[in-house]
């Protein structure tokens, strides 16, 4: 059965669709004596063989070198036949047993947390739509058919950050998500359609091999570069289109779950599968160098600084893709893969465990909160797994794809770049014991008297995650993914170690122990709001492209009523005068026409021999 299994994987996204499909007789409530529940367990049940599905091709295909392809006709008209090729391996049927872990523990999460929430069939649609896209993307071997499923996971983004469409925060913040997005999209679009004429393919492993005899222009090849870039930096919510992310955090929070662990990655799934292109342009990966570099220091200082519990992961999220940014410009697609992989399990503890804590104490008010310890051990010993696994902490995930990182830096004579990513590694870790701190430990305040641990369909999958991300160490080193000691550099783990505990130890003493009665205070006033209002990055929008644009809708607004209407109203009101005028002209006698049509001529006549008749004079 398992070979089956193995040559039928391009089934794996058709099972959430087909979960979709059957939400749809409770959707418009044609069935409304059970109420909505259902179309939930008909989801996990589609997304639980699906999971089923992939481990058994993952298991398959594990060992292997060469993957297996296949191909479904799309389109084939006046000689342009496109088909959606789809590639089986390790690593995509790898992500797909990622994707479809979390979205299977994330829908369970959902059932006791949107307990009484009436739309269900909407929300397990859309998350449903979410794991096919995916799913499909991670399959997908070609940049045009995935830059189709990026946008079909944008229109999911928008419908489930929309899901509470009569609140006003909702509704802004899935429309902000839509348009930033498509800032990115449109500019990927240009690059998707420029590298044809080029390479003459789509598909990603004959980008690669074109890449390598490729003899193109480095200033053309450059601009491509950049355009397959800036659709990853919206989707990867990348400075300066990373405000999306943070408003996005409105909707759902089990839609959260796997939009922060997961969907956000999908645009370095796409850096890395185009990663041999970047390299034929040393601007092009500098520029992704730099966009990462920007986003991961920024993001984490501003992290640091929030009293949001949620806008302190989303800000980690955007800080967390900037690192990946950096390692798919150093040309290190292994490494970024390895973080994101990581990144994927630590995160979805943390989005897990907030959502624990947020759902009794009704705020997201970090200020508001402290003495759980006592009251959520299994949450608190949760998020303390998913932070540790997040930050180069040995022996876990992050230690070594964070090692994996500034190694391959550091043999590449990137001194400034290993800098950064352990500045990066200290303000995460400070970041989130800051966080930890302020939730856990100190005394109960009015919020959190009455806190207990919530019901089990939201507990269990928060300690099954955190286990995942504890025991993650021992499958890699089981598949041999992890990196062997002898080929890292022992001076980089020892650095990388040193900053996850300092920074830990830093947040631990201002806000566990106290030793400080108030932290904040030990910055600025004025650095303080520059990092809780982002470095005044909304601001700056409003008062540029926003104000640019208003003014520029006035004054096309202007020019259309003044100008363009009132042209067209002139010559109007002129052939309204001139018809009345000549009205009174009209005689009726033969005589007097001809005469009008005799004068008409002669001055025609004059008119087209002017020059003749002045050189006769």
């Amino acid at each position: 059965m398992t070979p089956i299994l193995a040559q039928t994987s391009w089934l794996i996204p058709l099972y959430p669709l087909l979960g979709a499909l059957l939400t749809i007789p409770w959707s418009p409530a044609m069935i409304h004596r059970t109420g909505p529940r259902p179309t939930g367990y008909i989801n996990i049940v589609m997304t639980a063989l699906a999971l089923t599905h992939s481990v058994l091709a993952f298991l398959a295909f594990w060992g292997k070198s060469s993957p297996q392809f296949f191909f479904a006709p799309w389109l084939d008209v006046a000689g342009l036949n496109l088909n959606i090729p789809l590639e089986a391996s390790a690593i995509t049927l790898g992500a797909c047993v990622l994707i479809t872990t979390l979205n299977l523990l994330a829908q369970i999460y959902a059932v006791g947390y949107l307990e009484m929430d009436w739309g269900w069939g909407r929300f397990f649609a859309m998350m449903a739509l979410f794991e096919a896209g995916l799913c499909a993307l991670v399959l997908c071997n070609s940049l045009l058919f995935a830059y189709m499923l990026l946008e079909i996971l944008t229109l999911g983004t928008y419908l489930l950050v929309g899901f509470w469409y009569n609140q006003s925060l909702v509704v802004t913040g899935a429309r902000d998500a839509f348009l930033t997005k498509r800032v990115g999209d449109l500019v990927l679009l240009m690059g998707v359609l420029a590298i044809y004429p080029l390479a003459h393919t789509w598909d990603f492993r004959e980008l690669a091999a074109w890449a390598q005899t490729a003899n193109v222009d480095p200033g053309l090849m450059t601009l491509l570069g950049i355009g397959l870039i800036a659709g990853p930096m919206s989707k990867c919510a990348q400075f300066p289109l990373h405000l999306w992310l943070d408003e996005a955090m409105e909707g759902p929070l089990p839609s959260t779950i796997l939009r922060n662990a997961v969907v956000v990655t999908t645009g370095v799934w796409v850096l890395v599968e185009l990663e041999p292109v970047f390299a034929l342009s040393s601007t092009a990966s500098a520029f992704a160098i730099a966009v990462g570099t920007v986003t991961a220091l920024g993001a984490t200082l501003i992290s640091a600084a929030q009293i949001d519990i949620k806008r302190v992961l989303s800000y980690l999220s955007s800080a967390y893709m900037g690192l990946m940014f950096i390692a798919v410009g150093a040309h290190q697609p292994g490494a970024a893969l390895l973080l994101a992989l990581v990144y994927a399990l630590g995160m979805a503890a943390l989005v897990m465990g907030a959502g624990s804590v947020i759902i009794n104490i009704t705020t997201q008010d970090l200020t508001q909160m402290g003495g759980l310890w006592g009251r959520r051990p299994v949450t608190a010993m949760a998020m303390i797994a998913g932070a540790a696994g997040l930050v180069a902490l040995p022996p876990l995930g992050g230690f070594w794809a964070m090692l994996s990182l500034v190694s391959g830096l550091w043999d590449s004579q990137r001194g400034l770049l290993v800098a950064i990513v352990l500045l990066v590694n200290w303000l995460a870790a400070f970041s989130l014991a800051r966080m930890l701190g302020l939730i856990f430990a100190g005394n109960t305040q009015q919020m959190t008297i009455r806190a207990p641990e919530p019901i089990w369909l939201i507990v269990l999958p928060t300690a099954i995650v955190a286990g995942f991300t504890l025991h993650l160490p021992l499958v890699l080193g089981l598949l041999g993914l992890l990196p062997a000691w002898a080929e890292v550099s022992q001076d980089m783990a020892l650095l990388l170690t040193w900053s996850s505990i300092l920074g830990a130890a830093v947040g631990t003493l201002l806000y566990v122990n106290r030793v400080v009665e108030h932290p904040a205070r030990l910055v600025k006033k004025p650095l303080q709001n520059l990092l809780a209002y982002d470095f005044y990055t909304p601001k700056l929008y409003r008062n540029t492209f926003v104000l640019g644009v208003d003014m520029l809708s006035r004054l096309t607004d202007w020019l259309d009523r003044y100008v363009v209407d009132g042209l067209v109203n002139a010559v109007g009101l002129a052939s309204l005068f001139s018809g009345e005028t000549l009205k009174y002209g009209n005689t009726g006698q033969l005589q007097f026409y001809v005469l009008t049509i005799s004068l008409g001529v002669a001055l025609l006549g004059v008119l087209m021999n002017w020059h003749a008749l002045t050189a006769l004079f």
